[in-house]
């Protein structure tokens, strides 16, 4: 249910964001966890008397990185080929599905277990193997939810967010059997509970699967090193026991060198779960012994991203999802709504971004925001994502009422003489401005906002009259 096609017919973002309005369990649920989640960040972020520093540095960092990203991507290549390993370079989600299920069936299995991976999900990697013959096993908790209930996810780092512990039981309860291995009798809902279901019913599959599929939080160019952050040692699992390990990593994941790393390691797991440090930090560089290693260096439109001054500086992002957690308009539509794997301020102007803004839904992920700015504050990279929006609602397809209005006001604020005639005139038909609701293209504008109302007279005007003309 997670690949692309999975969203192909969805209807724009404000009928989406209706229906799920109507969902009060929903709304419950992720007021509860947002809210939860962001008080932790708070206080451990609250403990570091040099956390502007630390964003500061990781902005320049990654924005130095994209500014050289060809000469990283090469040096990464050579350092994982040098370790053993092998690369391979994909322009978009269709090769690299072919790649990676080559390579699968060059194993000549019929199975892999994965590692949480937000890139594969962008890709529709598991729809892809499935067409090829191979299931894929998805071995994070919430992953492991999301895709035992033929759902999708709804957060960054947390996909399940939109479900409660007696749904959780219900999916375990229902669905455990379709993998071979039924649910434990009498499955509570308590989380300890439902954990060790989890667990028993992965452990096969981390001890029988020959190839794993993993992403990759950094890549390292300096040494070729990968690193992904996790909390359940799943990583860990998919990770070293595989004969072969193929891991798809979005280029914008590079970062310079060792140092860089300490940097984010500090940010990271603060701003995603609210921790000082993740329980499992997994770095591997090239083939370990007795394993096969494959890297797929995904673009997928990234690089057309990165011919955007404004807009590259959303492949900063490091999937932390702390603009999720403060979003008001998150909080209360979910992740489904956006229609996305990248869902939440992030999503809406990255998603379009990757994508285009062809279809309703993509061109209407822009307007997807109040542009309160408490996404801007949190995030750990400081990607200004009100700015992007805006650049983006800028640049994006409108209505031909509104290109009109838009290319009558270009020509009146093009010259000083002409916004003083236009702000004389509205002041001698002010009167004649509806109060409540304006007719025609603007109605649907005031069904939610009030008319300003038209001063008596413009502050050109009153200046003049008060001071003197001092042009």
């Amino acid at each position: 249910m997670t690949g692309p096609g999975t969203f192909l017919g969805m209807p724009a973002f404000p009928e989406n964001a209706e229906e799920a309005l109507a969902d009060s369990q929903l709304r419950f649920n992720l007021r509860k966890a947002t809210h939860t989640i962001r008080g932790k960040r708070a206080s451990v972020v609250g403990e570091l008397p040099d956390w502007a520093e630390l964003r500061a540095s990781a902005k320049a960092v990654k924005d130095e990185t994209l500014r050289h990203l060809d000469r990283y991507l090469l040096q990464v290549e050579e350092a994982v080929t040098k370790a053993g390993g092998h690369v391979h370079w994909a322009a978009d989600a269709a090769e690299a599905n072919e790649i990676v299920t080559g390579l699968v069936r060059a194993t000549g299995q019929t199975e892999v277990v994965k590692v949480k991976s937000m890139a594969t999900q962008e890709i529709g990697l598991n729809e892809a193997l499935a067409e090829a013959g191979v299931t894929a096993y998805e071995t994070d908790l919430a992953e492991l939810i999301v895709q035992l209930g033929d759902d999708w996810p709804s957060h960054i780092l947390v996909p399940a967010i939109h479900r409660n512990r007696s749904e959780i039981r219900e999916i375990f309860r229902e669905h455990m059997a379709d993998w071979g291995r039924p649910a434990p009798e009498n499955l509570s809902d308590e989380p300890r509970a439902l954990a060790e279901a989890a667990r028993l019913h992965l452990r096969e599959r981390f001890m029988s699967t020959k190839v794993g599929v993993s992403g990759a939080n950094f890549l390292i160019a300096e040494t070729g090193t990968l690193v992904v952050l996790e909390s359940e040692g799943n990583g860990r699992m998919c990770l070293t026991l595989p004969e072969t390990l193929i891991s798809v990593v979005g280029i914008e994941k590079v970062l310079p060198t060792w140092r860089d790393l300490e940097v984010f390691l500090q940010l990271l797991p603060r701003s995603s779960t609210g921790e000082r440090m993740n329980p499992y930090t997994s770095m591997w560089t090239g083939a370990t012994e007795g394993q096969e290693f494959h890297l797929v260096l995904l673009d997928n439109g990234r690089t057309k991203v990165l011919a955007d001054e404004i807009g590259r500086q959303a492949l900063r992002c490091i999937r932390c999802s702390a603009c999720l957690n403060v979003c008001p308009v998150y909080e209360r539509v979910g992740g489904h709504s956006y229609g996305s794997v990248y869902p939440g301020p992030i999503g809406a102007i990255l998603t379009p971004q990757l994508r285009g803004t062809a279809s309703e839904l993509d061109a209407s992920l822009p307007y997807a925001s109040s542009l309160c700015g408490a996404c801007y504050d949190v995030c750990p990279v400081a990607i200004d994502i009100p700015e992007v929006l805006v650049h983006l609602r800028s640049t994006g397809p409108h209505a031909p009422a509104e290109r009109l209005g838009l290319k009558v006001a270009g020509w009146v604020l093009d010259r000083p003489v002409r916004l003083e005639r236009a702000q004389r005139l509205a002041t001698r038909f002010r009167g004649l401005v509806p109060k409540k609701r304006l007719p025609g293209p603007g109605a649907a504008w005031t069904d939610t906002r009030d008319v300003p109302p038209v001063p008596e007279e413009s502050f050109r005007d009153w200046w003049q009259r008060t001071e003197g003309d001092t042009r």
